[in-house]
């Protein structure tokens, strides 16, 4: 049964994340009181127990921060995260606790442990490893301190730019070059006869994308890059201080030595290498390709706010992609039921809408998953995808409730995606342009990783594995946003039903590759800010670091913006967000396969659930890939999509 949202007050968010600590509490002390004579069932399955039990107080409580309508819910959703996160990462200093694994570790049922839960010890060990229980006390207290603040300030930092309002106020003609369709769905502007356009996806990108005003991009886009600026910048530069010195404590050269123990790379040469063997054919090819923008600008005066503007531009007039006319092809619950098709087809699935939902907003609507062979239900999900005030300002998956077994049954995860597509107006539904049906199926990736992700352990469910590989599944899915058959199979127009032409589809799956080598440098740029700010030294020129990695992406750097400050992956992917980009080049990898045997190949797709999606985070990420793809991976399949050859 899935839990009744309608009755969330601030007071039900605080109880969820108390009781949860409490309940928290009673299995600590069960496990400690083991020690004497610890086992699997008395000290490890109560942990297990313990971590499910926080995921499903996160999905009742903190969860409605990124949300509710109710600002007082929200207030008390992000007090109860930072409780609930506090008291987790306080959970790996108890002295006591770590005693008890470690008795159970040296036991010989311990060494007798099956795969899942020999790798369920050997984490938790580690976990513990890297909160200093081989320190000093006075070191130990030190680490614990300012993790307990990073809580703090990763909080912080994400309220704030949920919270943050800014925009133009404009007037029609002002806005030329955006459609009917996108004035209609912008708000009235303070003044009478102007119009509001906000810094939220639905407002922002078709702004950046077709309104001819130069000057209004630029400003428009420097509100953008400074979005909650003042308030995140100081708490930003906090954290990146507090890490390196945590890095110091550890004796490791760097934060990001120190973090990506935990992940694929495994450390910052990995990474270094993989741009080694992108970024000379990427930036070859992106000088091309800005040559032909300063073309369609009549100038060499390229600046960052004409991207968009000129890529738009360019894809109309050479290859007849105008974003409305597509997007009159792409109404939102065709998509829907394209999607759940083509992945029903290829992975043995069905799709029914929830009988009883009780959500937290009337635009929330939820799906239950069974498996199209014996009618068993596998997971749910939520989906709350138009955008309003005080929510979550991007596009992501929330994990609600883990998958594990328990007692004598198996629990059934729920998962909630997140995101801010076009909503509909008075006189249009949901018509999505085609990067909104591309993020739409990303973030359904990461929706079907978590729901098939079959582990006994809730630690591995789902997309609980290595930070740099949970998006390969994810970097799949939007393969088939660009197959020419697949498009066909959903794509009808929202009034007549008609399908969208095949010159369209032609034309649009041609203008794929136009200017792709400039949006890898891009994700490339802000790998590199990411592993710059959180390198080696104790000092670093955050303005200095930004403007350098900035002009990776092939523009010119826009003065008197900090990005970062409205980054929110630089708390969770903290030496992390490589990450994309490497899990790009092994979700091209992975598909390659399904190119190779048939794109929609419900073989292919029997064996990616199985070997890839099922396993969780139970395995290695490599050993997956190995047994999916029968063979090493490579970065062949990225290098030949992006059209260079290796370095």
């Amino acid at each position: 049964m899935l839990h009744d949202y309608t009755t969330t007050t601030p007071e039900s968010v605080t109880a969820a994340v108390a009781d949860a600590i409490v309940a928290g509490e009673e299995l600590v002390a069960g496990i400690v009181a083991s020690s004497p004579a610890p086992t699997w069932d008395r000290t490890m399955a109560p942990l297990d127990r313990l971590g499910a039990r926080m995921v499903d107080a996160y999905g009742k409580g903190p969860f409605m921060a990124r949300a509710h309508p109710d600002r007082a819910v929200r207030e008390a959703a992000q007090a109860a995260e930072e409780t609930l996160s506090k008291w987790q990462s306080d959970l790996v200093f108890r002295r006591d606790l770590y005693e008890a694994i470690e008795a159970f570790a040296a036991t010989p049922e311990a060494a007798a442990l099956g795969d899942e839960r020999r790798r369920f010890l050997e984490f938790t060990r580690r976990d513990f490893r890297r909160a200093g229980h081989g320190l000093s006390a006075e070191a130990r207290g030190e680490v614990q301190r300012h993790r307990t603040r990073l809580v703090e300030l990763e909080v912080a930092f994400s309220r704030n730019i949920d919270e943050f309002e800014d925009g133009l106020d404009l007037t029609k003609d002002q806005l030329a070059g955006l459609p009917d369709d996108a004035l209609a769905r912008l708000a009235a502007g303070k003044e009478p006869g102007t119009y509001r356009v906000s810094l939220d996806y639905p407002d922002y990108y078709p702004f950046m994308d077709q309104a001819h005003d130069r000057e209004l991009r630029r400003a428009l886009q420097f509100k953008f890059f400074n979005k909650a600026v003042d308030i995140n910048r100081p708490l930003l530069a906090e954290a990146i201080r507090l890490r390196q010195r945590i890095a110091e404590i550890f004796g490791a050269a760097s934060w990001a030595h120190y973090a990506m123990e935990l992940k694929m790379a495994k450390e910052p040469a990995a990474v270094e290498r993989l741009y080694a063997g992108i970024v000379p054919g990427l930036t070859a090819k992106a000088r091309e390709e800005l040559a032909d923008l300063a073309a369609a600008l009549g100038s060499d005066d390229l600046e960052p706010w004409d991207h968009r503007y000129l890529h738009t531009k360019i894809r109309r007039e050479r290859f007849g992609v105008d974003p409305s006319q597509v997007a009159a092809y792409f109404p939102l619950q065709q998509v829907l039921d394209g999607m759940f098709a083509i992945t029903g087809e290829v992975l043995g699935l069905e799709y029914r809408k929830h009988p009883e939902l009780a959500a937290w907003h009337p635009d929330v609507v939820a799906y239950d998953i069974l498996d199209a062979g014996d009618g068993a239900m596998l997971a749910t999900f939520y989906m709350d995808l138009f955008p309003r005030e005080g929510k979550f300002g991007h596009a992501a998956a929330f994990d609600l409730r883990s998958a594990r077994a328990e007692g004598e049954g198996y629990v059934l995860p729920v998962t909630a995606i997140l995101a801010n597509l076009t909503k509909p107006s008075a006189t249009a539904p949901s018509l999505l342009r085609h990067d909104e049906v591309v993020t739409l199926f990303h973030e359904f990736g990461h929706v079907l990783h978590n729901s098939l992700g079959h582990t006994q352990l809730a630690r591995f469910a789902g997309y609980n594995t290595e930070w740099d590989f949970v998006e390969a599944p994810s970097q799949i899915m939007e393969h088939w946003c660009w197959n020419a058959d697949v498009l066909r199979r959903f794509a009808r127009h929202h009034q007549t039903g008609a399908p969208i032409p095949d010159d369209l589809v032609e034309q649009l799956v041609a203008a794929r590759d136009l200017h792709i080598a400039l949006a890898m440098l891009r994700q490339v740029s802000f790998g590199a800010l990411d592993m710059a700010f959180h390198g080696p030294g104790a000092e670093k020129d955050l303005d200095a670091i930004t403007k350098t990695t900035s002009e990776i992406a092939g523009f010119p750097f826009q003065e008197g913006t900090f990005y970062p400050a409205s980054f929110g992956h630089l708390f969770g992917y903290d030496a992390g967000y490589y990450g994309y980009l490497w899990a790009k080049v092994y979700g091209d990898d992975m598909f390659s396969r399904f190119q190779a045997e048939g794109v929609v190949s419900p073989t292919v797709g029997a064996d990616y659930r199985s070997k890839v999606l099922a396993p969780g985070g139970s395995r290695d990420p490599m050993d997956l890939l190995r047994d999916f793809l029968g063979r090493e991976p490579s970065q062949e399949a990225f290098l030949k999509l992006m059209g260079i050859a290796a370095s």
